[in-house]
Parts: structure tokens; C-alpha cells; sequence
């Protein structure tokens, strides 16, 4: 799937050079065209592969480039105002060759939770590709306003985009952990799920060619019906080819397996694909009641097994009770892994959106002090010029 990924505020600007690192190491080709916008210049001058020319400095009138102080309110504001230079980018990406519009944002801060929900609604209203959010839920520890913000993003980015998936950094960071070596790692597991998904159907000249092709239409029919999208990860490293049996063994499924092998190779693929649903999903919710489903094999041609595939998608279907559950494989060579990725959307049982919306209702009753609150990080950070940057823009 080919995408035009637009980074919002610091957390969306990293996950998108992120994933611009997985494309290059993997040459997956899912970023067709990167843009980062921010309010803040430091944000902007920290990524490593966004191209300078598509990061775009907002709200300079108002902020002087030095971010939002938590203020999503001041943040939609900047969005609104200063939608054309975003536009100015974006008119770069040859819309042609994309299959849709990503964008990406950390609902917490200021920048990415007011902003992406403006520039996804601009965004509809100009293309006719699909616009989908990429949220990414603050921890619990990081303070109330930052809750109070994603709960409040939440609600209008779900509503202006046509799905909505979701990262729920609360069920990923680790006890003890550094911040930023906490917000490193959970970038990796984004881009780890995201990219097999999104890197599925797109296949080079030459390359290995699936069994079960999963194309963008495939990802496409499965996030159309809207609403929040969560996904489910599970890996087994596999062994090098070799003539020595084992594990390769077990996942073979040409004319020299017996019965026996093909019977193991089903039974670990449908393993992988129990253990993807029911393990850690990137939001955490009973996958009950989902409305559409997506599975994806990825791995070595030779470790994939289409009646492992088949069973687990059947399998999907009965834990979902949905009769849209979509399937395929993957085919990476040289991976020394066989991944399972299940794409769940339209899902509703889940606890921390209900979380979020009682924080957005209980919220209203301060949220004169909270507003005070921002206000001051965000005059603390403009009076702060001890450490001006050197001009970028």
C-alpha cells in the first residue's frame, strides 16, 4: 500500500522518519511521500529523514516557533490559520501514485492533537483517497492535561478521518523505563506491526509473489467502514534453508513434505494467528464485536501454508462473529521470521476509550484551571529564548 504520511506535532513527526527507516532498511516502499508539520522548530530540526523542504514550521506569528505549550485548542487554532502552507506540501506528493493519506499524531501534546483532526477534515474535502489517523494515546503518568487532551482529540480525529488506528502507549511502556528510551521502543513496535501490514501486495519485478494476495483494496474494504482499528503482532524466527530438517521443517509446504510436515505447518501458522488476536493488541479490546478483520502472513515463501492461512481466517471469523474477515500472505525471502499481523477495525469493547470519555466529562468541571495551566507552559516556553536556534525556514 502506497501512502502519503503526514507527521502532526513531535510524536508523528518521529513515527513517520521511523517508518521512512523501515522502508529503508526493508525496501517496503510504503512511504510514497513524507511531510512533518509542527509548531515547534526543534521538533522539526531533531528528525533524520523527513526531507527539509516537506517540514513545515506553523504558527510562527503566534508562537515564534516554540510549540504550543499543551494547548490543543491553540493548536487547532494554528492549523486552521496556517492550512495553506501545510497545503504547500502537500501539493508536492503526486496524489496519483498513493492509495492514501496517513496522518499521523500523538494525541496528548498540543500540536498533534489539535491540528491533525483540521488537516484530516482539509483533507477530505480535497481528495477522494482515503484519509485515515494514526493516534497515539498518552500513558497514564504523563499528567491529566495530557489526558484531558487525548480525550478530547479523540472524539474529532475518529469523526473526520475515515479510520481511525490507534497506539495506546499506557499498554506498552514498561515499568522503570526511560522516557525517551520508552517512546523509542514503542516507535519500533508501531512501525514493526504497521509496516507488514501496509507492506502487504507491494511486491517488485521479480519478487516473490503470494499465494493469497493482500493488496491495498484488501486493507482498504477492511478500514471502510470507519470507526477505531487496533492490530495484533505475533512472530516466530525461523532457520536458515538448510538440509537439515527442524524447524524449517515444520513450515515447508512444497511436494517433499509429507503429511506429517503440512499438518505442523498449520497448526504453527494458526498458532501465530491465535497468539496476534488474543496477545498485546496496539489498543486493547475484546476483539468481539469487531466488524471487519484482516490477516496477513508475512515471512519466507517457503515457510507460509495457504491452509494455515485459511484456518486461521476461519478461525478470526468465529472469534469476531464477523463475515468480513479478509486473508493472504506476505512473501519476504530473506526475513528470518514468519509474522502474523491481524488488522481488527470497527472494534468497540474497549476499556480505555471509555476511559478517556469519562475524563473528557468529568473535565468540563475544571477546565477553566486547566486552560490557566496551559496558558502558562505555553508563556514560559515563548519568554524562553535563552536557547534560539539557528533559523531553518
Amino acid at each position: 500500500m502506497k501512502l502519503a504520511m503526514i507527521g502532526f506535532g513531535q510524536a508523528g513527526g518521529k513515527v513517520v522518519d521511523k517508518f521512512l527507516e523501515y522502508d529503508e532498511r526493508t525496501g517496503s516502499g510504503i512511504v510514497r511521500s513524507a511531510v512533518a508539520v509542527n509548531t515547534a522548530k526543534a521538533d522539526l530540526l531533531g528528525l533524520d529523514r523527513v526531507p527539509e523542504d516537506n517540514r513545515v514550521l506553523i504558527g510562527q506569528a503566534r508562537v515564534k516557533g516554540h510549540g504550543v505549550g499543551a494547548d490543543n485548542e491553540l493548536g487547532a487554532e494554528i492549523a486552521e490559520e496556517d492550512i495553506d502552507e501545510v497545503q504547500g506540501a502537500i501539493d508536492n506528493i503526486p496524489v496519483h501514485e498513493v492509495d492514501a493519506f496517513l496522518i499521523v499524531a500523538g494525541l496528548g501534546g498540543g500540536t498533534g492533537s489539535g491540528g491533525s483532526p483540521v488537516l484530516a477534515k482539509h483533507l477530505k474535502r480535497i481528495y477522494t483517497e482515503p484519509v485515515y489517523g494514526m493516534g497515539v494515546l498518552p500513558g497514564g503518568d504523563e499528567g491529566g492535561i495530557y489526558t484531558l487532551n487525548a480525550a478530547r482529540s479523540f472524539q474529532t480525529f475518529v469523526r473526520e478521518v475515515d479510520n481511525l488506528l490507534v497506539f495506546d502507549n499506557d499498554a506498552w511502556r514498561k515499568s522503570g523505563e526511560s522516557v525517551q528510551g520508552g517512546y523509542d521502543e514503542i516507535n519500533d513496535e508501531i512501525v514493526k506491526r504497521f509496516g507488514i501490514l501496509f507492506g502487504a501486495g507491494e511486491v517488485e519485478q521479480g519478487g516473490a509473489v503470494a499465494e493469497s494476495v493482500v493488496d491495498s483494496s484488501e486493507i482498504i474494504n477492511t478500514l471502510a467502514g470507519g470507526g477505531v482499528s487496533t492490530v495484533g503482532y505475533a512472530a516466530e524466527e525461523v532457520e536458515p534453508k538448510s538440509g537439515s530438517g527442524g524447524l524449517l521443517s515444520r513450515f515447508k509446504g512444497d511436494d517433499s513434505d509429507d503429511g506429517m510436515d503440512t499438518a505442523n505447518t498449520t497448526n504453527r501458522i494458526t498458532s501465530l494467528v491465535r497468539k496476534a488476536a488474543l496477545g498485546r493488541l496496539t489498543l486493547p479490546c475484546e476483539i468481539d464485536g469487531a466488524e471487519r478483520a484482516l490477516l496477513v502472513l508475512s515471512g519466507p515463501p517457503r515457510h507460509l501454508n495457504r491452509k494455515g492461512i485459511e484456518r486461521g481466517r476461519k478461525w478470526l471469523e468465529e472469534q469476531t462473529g464477523s463475515m468480513e474477515v479478509r486473508g493472504g500472505d506476505y512473501p519476504v525471502p530473506e526475513s528470518d521470521y514468519v509474522a502474523s499481523v491481524i488488522l481488527l477495525s470497527g472494534v468497540h469493547n474497549v476499556p480505555r476509550i471509555k476511559e478517556l470519555q469519562q475524563v473528557a466529562i468529568e473535565a468540563q468541571d475544571n477546565i477553566d484551571e486547566i486552560r490557566q495551566e496551559s496558558k502558562a507552559n505555553l508563556e514560559e516556553l515563548v519568554e524562553d529564548d535563552d536557547d534560539e536556534l539557528d533559523p531553518l525556514f
